[in-house]
């Protein structure tokens, strides 16, 4: 494929999202104009455009053309200008009209209405609308957490869309990542005579608008000044009546390098979690994906039920295993696929969950025995005290000896709240502390687990 029809696919895969003045502003005048093994370098017409794709959509570009390709390339933004002084135009010193850069970094293609929904995420989507309906009354802030791969930025998106859709309110959608960079991106010039600048601009796209939308918390990291920064955003926001939503692969209680301020302010609304998938959402999961695929020839029920029943906690690895089992059977099999070549696909992909049992099952298993109660004991909701006690011990050496979190312990443990499963953990570290003898025996078991 040439450079030019290379260009024109990534042109066309990227313009669905993003926004039609986004797009003719920034991409529809750039050209791919060399590509070797390590560097794409892509001209465009004005510095001002390299500034604000390099700023605001450099990772969004690779990302795609990664897609595209299969390969990693470096890229390089270069003005015409550029090429034929062969002197590199310093952009620090453009400016760029603010309300061209605040775009709302909304993905178009996640909406309400193709996430699909089963028992493990249908509180979370329909608080998710909620919000998207009355933003800033609501649940404020909304904090939204899982395991990766689980929906969670899909949510966020489409609460996104559908306030744009349907209001005048201005969304701004960052990942944390992003948030930091842009923060050290003024600390990197507070050295400079004139910072003030650089500051208001940072103040503008944060705090005038009407919804920020923050994905992955939990990357806010360590550094004092980062966190004062965003608690600073958090109170401006909130304070105004802004709706702000949240994300992370854990509960607040769970971020322990954020500080106790910042955790306590994202309790202020409402937390909710999305649990992995059913076997009944996987399954409709896996339809939906299949019939996005378009495929020519059929993919068997029996191949889905075994996807189904081996991919069980995140939806971004189902997607892919759809895709290699297609894959597979295109370039080994005609097209044609059965149980047998799903399989064979999917051998190595599957290696770990197959071969290695569940944390969590193992403690189950090993205490059950120990007591002498079943595992469906272990994982119901019998209170008396000879199924209640080893229950809680099993959740202690979970959380404790294993540092897993309170939402997977729940479900492991038949749909428990991640509060009573905290509360089971808090009541053996207490009776540790009065009985020296039962820290012993927990000490035996987990030696038994290991």
């Amino acid at each position: 494929m040439d450079k030019e029809k290379l260009w024109n696919s990534f042109l066309e895969k990227i313009k669905p999202e993003l926004n039609h003045v986004s797009y003719e502003t920034w991409f529809a005048e750039s050209k791919l104009y060399s590509l070797d093994e390590e560097k794409a370098q892509v001209l465009v017409p004005y510095p001002v455009v390299k500034k604000t794709i390099v700023q605001n959509y450099y990772n969004f570009v690779v990302d795609t053309f990664t897609e595209i390709t299969g390969t990693n390339f470096k890229f390089e933004f270069v003005t015409p200008e550029e090429l034929e002084t062969n002197i590199s135009i310093n952009t620090d010193e453009i400016g760029v009209p603010p309300s061209l850069i605040f775009e709302s970094n909304l993905k178009a293609k996640y909406t309400f209405d193709n996430f699909i929904v089963g028992e493990s995420n249908r509180l979370a989507k329909v608080t998710a609308f909620a919000v998207a309906e009355h933003p800033g009354t609501m649940y404020n802030p909304l904090f939204i957490y899982s395991s990766s791969g689980l929906g969670k930025t899909h949510l966020m998106h489409a609460i996104g869309n559908y306030i744009v859709q349907n209001s005048k309110n201005k969304v701004l959608y960052v990942t944390c990542e992003q948030f930091v960079d842009d923060f050290i991106g003024i600390s990197r010039k507070k050295n400079k005579n004139n910072n003030f600048d650089t500051v208001e601009l940072f103040k503008k796209k944060y705090r005038d608008i009407d919804v920020l939308i923050i994905d992955d918390i939990q990357y806010l990291g360590t550094a004092n000044q980062t966190q004062q920064e965003f608690f600073n955003t958090f109170n401006a926001l909130h304070g105004n009546d802004k709706q702000i939503i949240i994300s992370s692969d854990r509960s607040p209680e769970d971020l322990k390098l954020l500080e106790e301020r910042l955790r306590t302010r994202f309790t202020m609304g409402l937390t909710i979690d999305i649990l992995p998938p059913d076997f009944n959402l996987r399954m409709e999961i896996i339809d939906n994906k299949v019939a996005g695929h378009q495929l020519s020839f059929p993919f068997p029920q029996n191949v889905k039920e075994f996807i189904a029943s081996n991919c069980t906690s995140d939806i971004r690895k189902l997607e892919g295993t759809i895709t290699r089992v297609v894959a597979y059977a295109t370039m080994m099999n005609a097209g044609k696929i059965d149980l047998e070549l799903a399989k064979e696909a999917l051998r190595d992909h599957f290696k770990d969950s197959t071969s290695s049992k569940n944390k969590i099952q193992q403690v189950q298993q090993v205490v059950s025995e120990h007591y002498n109660i079943s595992l469906d004991d272990i994982k119901g909701t019998k209170r008396q005290s000879s199924i209640n006690i080893p229950r809680q011990i099993a959740m202690y050496i979970c959380r404790v000896a294993y540092d897993e979190p309170l939402a997977k312990i729940g479900i492991e443990f038949g749909g428990k709240t991640h509060t009573t499963v905290m509360h089971s953990v808090n009541k053996i570290k207490e009776q540790i502390k009065e009985n020296s003898s039962l820290e012993i025996e927990i000490q035996k078991l987990i030696k038994q687990i290991n």
